[in-house]
């Protein structure tokens, strides 16, 4: 069983300037406070930083951007972001390494925003320690909610007090930590994407009550982000995916075709 399992169970019982080098370089930065979290964008794609640095800063957001990792690992361990958003496929220091370097140092919220669109490297990903994970070509708006409501996870986790952080929902198999954002299946942890996360948590909250995509895609996109209703058919087979991994009979999330989905305990 998963340590953060098995630990919250007996909770629950007992109840960007990096001031050096040519590579990096800050487009803008206003003076950080609660309305204007700062985030660092790594990627060796100019074109992108640019683009995705209007966009965060007509949002309110602070920006560093760097289009060198290395240069970034010094800048962001010295002065960590609120959030990072890094590629994975870079040269000297691939965004998974960056992620654990940073990491270790700091609990910095990250999200992978990569063009590798295979499940071994989302996994990979996940696996590391990213909260979320986009393949490019991208919406911004759509990254920029994922932004925003791993931003909102984080600071839960940070504002969690010894009741809520020991706080689970269980049913029947499946247990799910929200102030940790972890999920696990007969004990077994299962890495999911925050939109996948709110998905799931939405479903499970109610067991029995069908959930229409319209109320799934609210759940997961909270800021206003028009999404095609089929992205939620696309999360829905991916956890399923995910679930069977570990148990291969995992038939917990049933479709009501025409209607919507919908979680059984049982």
């Amino acid at each position: 069983m998963a340590e953060w399992l098995r630990s919250g169970l007996q909770s629950r019982a007992r109840r960007f300037d990096s001031g050096s080098g040519l590579h990096a370089y800050q487009l803008y930065t206003p003076p950080r406070g609660p309305l204007n979290p700062t985030i660092a964008l790594v990627d060796d794609d100019r074109n992108i930083l640019a683009s995705v640095t209007i966009a965060l800063e007509c949002e309110g957001f602070a920006v560093r951007a760097f289009p060198d990792s290395v240069e970034a690992l010094a800048a962001l361990s010295a002065d960590p972001p609120d959030l990072a958003v890094l590629d994975i496929k870079m040269p000297r220091l691939d965004g998974i390494a960056l992620l654990a370097k940073l990491r270790a140092a700091h609990p910095i919220p990250v999200i992978f925003l990569t063009s590798k669109d295979e499940e071994a490297d989302e996994a990979a990903g996940l696996g590391a320690g990213a909260d979320d994970y986009i393949v490019k070509p991208f919406s911004q708006r759509l990254l920029i909610a994922r932004i925003r409501a791993v931003l909102r996870r984080a600071s839960a986790r940070a504002e969690a007090t010894p009741e809520t952080a020991t706080s689970m929902t269980l049913r029947g198999r499946l247990a799910i930590d929200p102030a940790r954002h972890r999920v696990a299946w007969d004990g077994h942890d299962i890495a999911l994407t925050v939109t996948e996360f709110l998905i799931l948590e939405t479903l499970a909250t109610r067991p029995g009550l069908v959930k229409s995509r319209d109320q799934l895609m609210d759940a997961a996109y909270k800021d206003d982000v028009y999404v095609d209703d089929r992205t939620i058919d696309s999360h829905i087979k991916r956890l399923r995916k995910k679930f069977r991994a570990v148990d291969p009979q995992f038939k917990a999330i049933d479709t009501l075709y025409g209607v919507g989905y919908r979680f059984n305990a049982d």
